[in-house]
Parts: structure tokens; C-alpha cells; sequence
């Protein structure tokens, strides 16, 4: 999914249609699929990506215990790696079997850049240090920052504000979630906001928000806001350069400049 960068998950659940009515020629040809999750790629390890980045629209994968990897993605919301979750290591006839389609002959450069950072964040800011970074990000952007320790916070682990005190608005009361959040996050959060007199709540959340809870988002819109792992990785390629030398460091990015394919 481009716009959110989601993967969709389903199973056919129905044989070939063709769909005469349809105004879209290119949506005529169609299977029924029942779309069961949603994951955000920053839960996909690396070569899992590759292989759905196919060329080809629809193929049979075999490498890196694919299929069952996927079953897992379904099921759990987690991608287990090429040895996890009851897989089984790939034969040598699976590896080179030419009727399966390779991964992606001509990837999407600006889209696995994208991977590779999100796999170095996810690496060096776990736990209570995707919170920092959080945090930092905000001062980046102006804000004056008061950070929670670890440890049990009553729901809140940034506040922030504009001027010199942090007293201005937009005032924002922070969550920081490396999990799935769920609509009782969403609700806790915004009761948060009007407890402590904040203009708005920050969702920041590296593995996304389940149906539920992105259904309370988008009736409390113009009270809460979500950042998920595109808006983290957005933020920090815009506000690199005002970072700490520390997180620069533990996410070493270089700016490069290439002709954009035009075809």
C-alpha cells in the first residue's frame, strides 16, 4: 500500500471474475479476496521485502521459507525470519527452482533506502530508546521537550510545547508505542490531553495500530495525531542535521542525488 506503507494480507477466497461494467479497464480482471491484516513494513525483515517486491504481480515465492513466514505475518502480526515460527529450512530444488519468480530484478532504490533505515531504527532504538528518539526528533522540530524515565509514566512519555518554557502552543502530551496500539491507547491518550490541558496527543508507534484503534483515530482527527515508522523516518531524514551527533552516528545517513526514472 503506497500511501501508508502497509503490506495487505488475505486469501482468495473466489475464481477469476471479469467485471464488464467496470469504467477502469485495468480493474476488470479480478479474484475475490478476503484481506485479513495489515502489517507495516517495518515488521518485514529485509529479504522478505525483496521477495514481495516482485516485478512480476502474481508469483509463487519459495526462498527464505517464504510461505510460511507469511502465514505467520497473518496470523501474528510478526515476520519470524528465514529459521522462525515453525519453518523449515529451504531445500536446494526450492533455492533454484526456475519456475518461481526471483525477487525483483529492478528494485525500487528510494524504496529499499527506506527498508534499510527502518531496520537500522528499529536495531538501535528499542524499547525506551525509540522513545528518545522520539524526543529528540521534537527538539529538532522546535519544541521543548520533557522526557519521561523508564519505567511506569501514567500513560505519558513526552510532553512538549513551543517557547522557551514548553509553555506554548501546540502543547503535546506523547505516547511512544514499539508494539501494536490499540483503541484503549487511542482513549487513554485523549483523556490524557484534556486532563492535562494539551492542544493535541502524539501516537508514535513503530509497528502501526489495529483496525480499531486507526478507526478512533480518525474520529478524534483533529485532536490526535499518529506517527508511525514513515512519519519517524520523515522526520528525521528532514531534521538530520539538527540531531545529536550520538543519533547521527547510530544512523549514519548520506544524501545522494540520481536521475528520477521517468518511464
Amino acid at each position: 500500500m503506497k500511501t501508508t506503507r502497509e503490506i495487505a494480507l488475505g486469501r482468495v477466497t473466489g475464481g477469476y471474475q471479469y467485471l464488464s461494467d467496470q469504467d477502469d479497464p485495468n480493474c476488470r480482471h479480478v479474484v475475490k479476496v478476503d484481506w485479513q491484516n495489515r502489517v507495516p513494513r517495518a515488521v518485514v525483515k529485509q529479504d522478505l521485502l525483496y521477495t514481495l517486491g516482485s516485478a512480476i504481480s502474481i508469483f509463487s515465492p519459495s526462498r527464505n521459507n517464504a510461505v510460511a513466514r507469511l502465514e505467520h505475518l497473518l496470523a501474528h502480526s510478526e515476520d519470524p525470519g528465514a529459521l522462525g515460527a515453525g519453518s523449515t529450512p529451504s531445500t536446494p530444488r526450492q533455492q533454484h527452482d526456475d519456475v518461481v519468480d526471483d525477487p525483483e530484478s529492478k528494485p525500487n532504490v528510494a524504496e529499499v533506502a527506506a527498508d534499510q533505515i527502518t531496520t537500522r531504527i528499529g536495531e538501535e532504538f528499542s524499547g525506551h530508546g525509540f522513545a528518545h528518539l522520539v524526543a529528540e526528533l521534537l527538539r529538532a522540530e522546535g519544541f521543548e521537550v520533557d522526557e519521561a524515565p523508564p519505567g511506569a509514566d501514567g500513560g505519558i512519555d513526552i510532553t512538549a510545547g513551543r517557547g522557551l518554557l514548553g509553555l506554548e502552543s501546540p502543547k503535546l502530551i506523547v505516547q511512544v508505542k514499539t508494539g501494536q496500539i490499540g483503541s484503549e491507547v487511542v482513549a487513554q491518550l485523549n483523556g490524557l490531553v484534556s486532563t492535562h490541558g494539551a492542544d493535541y496527543g502524539l501516537l508514535a508507534t513503530w509497528t502501526g495500530l489495529s483496525k480499531p484503534a486507526r478507526d478512533a483515530v480518525k474520529h478524534q482527527r483533529f485532536r490526535v495525531k499518529v506517527w508511525d515508522s514513515t512519519d519517524v523516518i520523515d522526520a528525521l531524514q528532514r531534521n538530520y542535521e539538527r540531531l545529536p551527533e550520538d543519533i547521527r552516528a547510530r544512523v549514519p545517513l548520506q544524501r545522494v542525488w540520481m536521475l528520477r526514472d521517468e518511464s
